[in-house]
């Protein structure tokens, strides 16, 4: 009987404690994820950089909800300055264990700092191509353009090499068109030019070039190059590409398929 009248003592005595505790925990994990998207409502409406609010977003929840977890251990009885030296001792354990998280959560703070890129823009890293659709505080979303989500740590990204498709407001259109020896180079250079110059999405300023670049084994291969806006490149290149071969057709202009001349002697 002296043992159940201690235990139903220490409930009356810590029961109201520990349900406090409980509905803390609940309400404060709920407010803390309430909070958490106010704060990007009131980002995204002031037109802040969606890299930042979404770093920030990532390290603003961890924030409160460690913040929310301590409270309710000191509610519980838990002697905090203890608590707080074993958590230093723990992290520093951890912080050795994952130095490659803390590589990346550096290198998110420097991706928001330097802007390589931003979310939105196309770029190419660490053998992916896609539109950063989040910058996180450890790794960068890509979305591809086959629709797959690729999660790259943030390490890479700061320290490595990568292409920003995006950043600037114009690119070069590149082509390579060949034809067979003994063609009337001059007219076909004609014809591209005048498929290029109808083309209005083509910039007159940096101005066309057009080329004989190669001599190869199977073809006089001709380099054209043009400058579009970056959001024409896809469209202007492709839609070039069927308008030279089409009129290649009906000029009876020959594109060559790779050929070997083999001489047999006999003896």
């Amino acid at each position: 009987m002296e043992n159940l009248d201690q235990i139903y003592m220490w409930i009356v005595n810590n029961g109201v404690r520990f349900l406090g505790a409980i509905v803390f925990l609940i309400v404060g994990l709920w407010l803390s994820g309430f909070f958490v998207k106010q704060f990007v409502k009131i980002m995204t409406k002031r037109e802040i950089d969606p890299g930042l609010v979404s770093f920030a977003k990532s390290l603003i929840n961890i924030a409160l909800k460690v913040l929310v977890v301590v409270s309710v251990m000191g509610m519980v009885g838990i002697e905090m300055t203890s608590f707080i030296a074993i958590l230093g001792a723990a992290g520093l354990a951890v912080g050795l264990a994952f130095q490659g998280t803390l590589s990346n959560f550096a290198g998110g703070v420097m991706i928001l700092i330097f802007k390589p890129y931003k979310v939105g823009e196309f770029i190419e890293a660490q053998g992916y191509m896609g539109v950063v659709a989040e910058i996180q505080i450890f790794n960068t979303v890509l979305k591809t353009v086959d629709n797959k989500m690729v999660i790259i740590p943030n390490s890479g990204l700061a320290t490595g090499s990568l292409i920003n498709y995006t950043r600037q407001d114009t690119r070069r259109v590149d082509w390579t068109f060949g034809v067979a020896y003994g063609t009337d180079y001059k007219m076909v250079k004609e014809i591209i030019l005048d498929i290029l110059k109808a083309d209005k999405r083509i910039l007159e300023d940096p101005a066309l070039f057009i080329g004989l670049g190669e001599m190869a084994d199977s073809s006089i291969n001709i380099t054209t190059r043009a400058w579009v806006k970056t959001e024409d490149y896809w469209d202007v290149k492709f839609d070039v590409n069927e308008k030279i071969y089409a009129t290649f057709n009906d000029k009876k202009i020959e594109i060559p398929f790779p050929q070997m001349d083999v001489h047999i002697k006999k003896d």
